[in-house]
């Protein structure tokens, strides 16, 4: 493996780690204020349809992006209504809202478009471009670094730069604020924020509402920063693995950007190479592609015992009386 190769697998990975690390956080923030949700998948796919949807009408990306999180935005109102407001079985609304989701994309896109249950191909403003970072030819003659820089950390769209952003904002709205304060006591113990007079419907939909924020800049990245256009099905179980992520970050900001690179590295590696030859043994090309979901299905299985979520974490909360 060349110098080349690690630069670029080093670009995938961060590309593909976006939605990932995106999604992530949005689970971490619906988590931590008690309430799970197993829909990120479904909130991804209806954003990253209405976003190319709108972008193709429109020509324009933010148009397509403001539709694409009020879309996510409203689904997540609806899981928390369902959740929280009438107190339903969390985990059953959100396996709702991934059904919905794919169904209603595939038969809206199909009617709009007629295209396959696809968008048009999305060009020019109709989809985020590249972005150079300042430096990159100040740098361009230092050996190792500037090559890394320039071809690995500059080039990316503005939302993959939004979502490292998000991760220290993330860290210090939970950890220094007093709103971060009072979501992770609601995900612990809901009645004694009750008791000091703290509505825990309200900050649970704050949490809700924010989840279907950040979900809603992933479905879009998707769709019109790293591809362009929508395709059926195209989160491929994002959604899932952004939350097996989130149980092995043990749902804490920082743990989350490490364990969506690992899971983008190894798409990464999935899609650069057909097979992996360890000199011993050559790996085939099914293994290779489906070493996201297997690490998803052995964190699942060996973390998820291990990890402790927050203790009021899919119980609905009734006030007493």
């Amino acid at each position: 493996m060349t110098f080349l190769d690690v630069i670029q697998i080093f670009d995938s990975t961060i590309r593909l780690a976006t939605p990932l690390l995106l999604a992530c956080l949005a689970g971490l923030f619906s988590e931590r204020s008690g309430v799970f949700d197993i829909g990120l998948e479904g909130k991804m796919l209806v954003s990253a349809f209405f976003s190319a949807a709108v972008a193709a009408v429109t020509g324009s990306v933010w148009i397509g992006l403001a539709a694409g999180i009020a879309a996510s935005m409203a689904f997540s109102l609806i899981h928390g209504i369902a959740s929280i407001t009438f107190r339903g079985d969390q985990l059953i609304s959100g396996v709702a809202i991934n059904f919905l989701a794919a169904g209603m994309t595939v038969l809206i896109a199909q009617d709009w478009f007629q295209q396959g249950s696809r968008t048009p191909a999305l060009t020019g403003a109709a989809r985020f471009s590249p972005i150079d970072l300042p430096g990159v030819e100040a740098l361009s003659g230092v050996p190792l670094l500037g090559p890394l820089y320039a071809q690995a950390l500059s080039g990316h769209t503005i939302l993959v730069y939004v979502g490292l952003l998000m991760v220290p904002a993330t860290w210090y709205i939970l950890f220094r604020t007093r709103f971060g304060l009072r979501l992770r006591a609601v995900g612990e113990n809901p009645g004694a924020v009750d008791t000091a007079g703290i509505s825990v419907a309200r900050l649970r939909f704050s949490a809700v509402l924010i989840c279907g924020f950040l979900c809603g800049l992933a479905g879009s990245y998707l769709a019109t920063g790293l591809a362009a256009g929508f395709t059926q099905d195209m989160t491929a179980g994002r959604g899932f693995i952004a939350l097996a992520a989130l149980i092995f970050a043990k749902w804490r900001p920082w743990y989350a950007l490490g364990s969506c690179l690992l899971f983008g590295f190894l798409q990464a590696v999935s899609n650069r190479y057909s097979t992996l030859d360890l000199g011993i043994v050559e790996i085939p090309n099914a293994f290779v592609l489906a070493l996201p979901y297997i690490l998803t299905v052995v964190i699942l299985a060996g973390f998820v015992g291990r990890a402790v979520p927050p203790r009021a974490g899919g119980e609905p909360y009734v006030k007493e009386r």
